[in-house]
């Protein structure tokens, strides 16, 4: 999925306004140059005038700051790098850590947007891509799982 699909949906799951946006990054890495403005046009339309791509390091952090805005700081671990590389797997396992979610919360969101995925299909998504039962999360998974959650964060699950 394009960076710029995914900020817009999890924005969108969680009713986030721009500044809140910022603030995601900002916990992240405080020293990120992000504006509002930066937010608006990357929610824009790629053929509207003034679109933003949404870079790789922007989303690691956005995804970053999630995971610490709903769990918050572990200072007993250090600070890790942002991903240099964000696929579907990685947001897929971000949005996991963030929201707390175990195998049984997985596998509900799957169903309750109409696909079922069994456990080993499930554990194939979070396992090291060097893995020999690694698989790939598509394009359609992670679309799925992100309007499954957002069902189930604003009632309707």
């Amino acid at each position: 999925m394009l960076h710029n699909d995914i900020l817009r949906a999890i924005r969108y799951m969680l009713d986030l306004s721009d500044a809140k946006v910022v603030e995601l990054v900002k916990l992240a890495d405080p020293a990120y140059l992000l504006e509002k403005e930066d937010v608006q046009a990357m929610l824009l339309r790629p053929e509207d005038p003034g679109y933003q791509t949404c870079s790789t390091p922007l989303l690691a952090r956005f995804l970053d700051g999630l995971v610490i805005y709903r769990r918050g700081r572990d200072d007993s671990q250090p600070a890790r790098p942002p991903e240099k590389r964000i696929t579907n797997n990685v947001v897929l396992k971000k949005l996991r850590v963030a929201f707390e979610l175990k195998d049984v919360d997985m596998h509900a969101i799957f169903e309750a947007v109409g696909l079922p995925v069994s456990k080993p299909e499930l554990s194939a998504l979070f396992r090291q891509p060097e893995h020999k039962n690694f698989r790939a999360c598509g394009d359609q998974m992670l679309r799925n799982f992100m309007k499954g959650l957002t069902l189930r964060l604003r009632g309707g699950v």
